[in-house]
This record gives structure tokens, sequence and C-alpha cells, in this order.
């Protein structure tokens, strides 16, 4: 894939963006091999038919260079802006729309944020866009909510862009690499939008964790709950559940379900899915993981089955021994960073689990970037696994 950016943008892995897929693939399923094929028997990685264009989740930072307004993604240990027209793994909806907002906001004449100065108003623009049903939201970051002539600008651009379903100005007064603020307004319809992943309703919003590539999403939870062997009796928690896409796709396959999470407005967001999906056999908390674990196994109320799904940086050594402790039949963990995921295997290999298999997936092609669904299972349970 030629990219004319790749030297520059750091959105893409340089050893892979010049690479055919198919080497991609196998260079992901190496990867895997090294760091965890001596803890379980890793299986063929699964990759794309189409690895192009997938992102449904695209955010462009805007600058002024030389006079004109530009938009990209910070160059590589930089807060330099890459001016990109067009990115090959980027949703082209979403680019368009991006790239038409930036020429509303010079004829608008609005002022773009200035880093160094903190002088300026539009300062990020985010696109979300959910593929199964094609609605849109665009979240307008801004360093105020005083944004001249709002309306007439919302007005112009749903003129040319008649798709978008919802319009969100989020307030970002901040110093921080953080893209979103605290506070937002609903300038145009909703302020979220719906998709369908694995046969569910999911509601969007600005800040909810979501998959970004929902082809292979599918794919990794479908695995997931195939290892999980549900038979419809089991209990069942969902850590780090996000919006509850996970869990709420398992949640006919077991007798309860339980998710926890620390953001509260994916909370708020996993509990309307709940209700939208009808879905009575679910309950959702907000609280950390590790924390809401531990107090479940001192009050020794075992889950027969987990899903994990932690951040890149891995599980908490809290988590991981309150785990040990509650003593769960199964354990499936997904993970979006094969070296942590190495650290935590090899630990709960040593404190009674058993890795069964693990299965990579190609979720982000042309980056170096690999998930890996794994299954594990608690040896004072030996006969409680089919994949064994």
């Amino acid at each position: 894939m030629f990219c004319p950016y790749e030297n520059s943008c750091g959105g893409c892995t340089r050893d892979y963006s010049d690479l055919p897929y198919e080497a991609q693939l196998q260079k992901k399923e190496q990867l895997v091999r090294d760091l965890i094929g001596h803890l379980t028997t890793v299986q063929p990685i699964t990759g794309m038919e189409q690895p192009l264009h997938y992102r449904n989740k695209v955010h462009a930072v805007f600058a002024r260079k030389k006079g004109r307004i530009i938009s990209g993604i910070y160059q590589e240990g930089t807060h330099k802006v890459v001016d990109v027209e067009d990115c090959h793994i980027e949703d082209e909806i979403s680019s368009r729309i991006i790239a038409d907002i930036r020429d509303l906001a010079e004829s608008f004449k609005i002022r773009i944020f200035d880093e160094d100065s903190g002088q300026g108003l539009l300062r990020h623009v985010l696109i979300r866009r959910a593929f199964a049903t094609g609605e849109v939201m665009v979240v307008l970051v801004a360093a105020s909510f005083s944004f001249p002539s709002v309306n007439n600008f919302v007005k112009a651009l749903r003129t040319l862009h008649p798709e978008i379903t919802t319009i969100v100005l989020n307030q970002n007064r901040k110093k921080t690499s953080m893209v979103l603020g605290d506070q937002e307004r609903v300038l145009y319809g909703k302020g979220y939008i719906t998709d369908i992943l694995c046969g569910k309703k999911f509601r969007i919003s600005s800040k909810s964790f979501y998959q970004v590539n929902p082809v292979q999403t599918e794919r990794l939870y479908g695995k997931a709950i195939e290892l999980a062997g549900l038979t419809g009796e089991e209990t069942v928690l969902d850590a780090y559940c996000g919006i509850g896409t996970i869990g709420l796709t398992a949640s006919e396959k077991c007798k309860s379900l339980t998710g926890v999470e620390l953001n509260p407005d994916a909370v708020k967001d996993a509990i309307f899915n709940s209700r939208e999906n009808g879905v009575a056999n679910a309950r959702f908390y907000a609280e950390d993981a590790g924390e809401f674990l531990e107090r479940l196994s001192r009050q020794e109320q075992t889950p027969e089955v987990i899903f994990m799904d932690p951040p890149r940086s891995g599980s908490s050594r809290k988590f991981l021994d309150s785990l040990v402790r509650t003593a769960p039949k199964k354990v499936v963990y997904i993970s979006c960073n094969p070296e942590t995921l190495a650290r935590d295997l090899d630990y709960l290999s040593h404190q009674g689990f058993r890795i069964l298999e693990a299965w990579p997936l190609d979720m982000f092609p042309y980056t170096g970037h690999v998930e890996v669904v794994s299954l594990l299972r608690n040896e004072q349970h030996p006969g409680e696994n089919n994949h064994a």
C-alpha cells in the first residue's frame, strides 16, 4: 500500500505499511508465537478480506500552516500536525466530512486553536460512523462553547452531509494531549449514534469505548464466546466491560451477566444498551474492575466464567490476585497488547490456571497492533472445558 504520509504521520507502523498484507499477518502471528508460544498453543491468525478503510472512528487535529487551515494527525513523537488529505485505513465518508469541516472553518473564519499561545477555538474533530446503520456522529472539539454562528455552521455542514445524524460540541480548555474535554453540548440530533454488532444494538456516545474495526470485532467476540463454551447455566462477569459489547453479546447464552467498568459514561451506555436489547439478566456497575473482583472474592461470590478485556497496559496485579482468589472455572482474556498479555498469562500459569489456547486476530491492518483472545481453565475444575 503506497502512502504519501508514511514517513511522517505515525498513524500506521512503518515496518508494516510497506509489507504485502499476507506478510503482515505472518509477522504478527510470529510475534504472538514468540511471546506466548511457550505457554499455550497459538492458532493461525485471522486476517481481513478487505484490510482498508476499516476504521469507524476518525480523529483529526486542526492547525494553521502558511496561512491556511490543515487537518490531520500529529507527527510521531511530536505535536507537529501532518496535513492528511486521504488515509487508507480511515472510513472514507468520515474523511470527506473532515475535509468539508476544514473548508467551512475557513469560510466561517473560525479561529484555529494554537497550542503554543493557547489562543483560538477549534482544536479537533472526531467522527464516529456506525457501519451497520449508517448513522454518523460529528464531535467538534473547541476551547470554548462560544462558537460563532454555530447554528449556521451546523446547517451548512448538514447540507453538505445529510448522512450526519448528530453533532456534538465538546469543550476542552486544558493543556493536554487528551482529545475530548469533560463538558459537551448537543447541537443536532440525539447526541449519540446506534450501531449493530453481533445482532445487538449499541448506543455510542462521544466518549464511549467501541472497537474501531466492526468486521473483525464480530469475529473476535464470536471466538471469545465460542471459547467460553456457555451452556445457558453460567454466571458470567464481563470485566472492563465498556458499553457492554462482549457481555450483552453473550447474555443470551448464560444464566446471569455482571459487567464492571470504571468509566461511568460507558456504564450508562451499557445500561441503556441492555434495556434497548431487552436483556433482563444483566447488571452493570461503575467501579474499578480490580476492586470489584476483590469484593466478590471476599464475599465468596464466584462467577463461573470471566471475560476480561483490559487496556493496553494489561491487567493490574490487584485484579489478577483477586482473579486467583475468586477461582472462576474459565477465563477468556482478550488483549490488544501481546506483551502485557504474555506477562499476565505467565503470572496466571503459576497460580493454578492452564492456558489452553490463543487466537490472534488482525484488528488493525497496516499497524503493528494485534489482538489475541486466550482461553484459561482453572485447574481446580479440570473437567470443565471441551477445548482442553
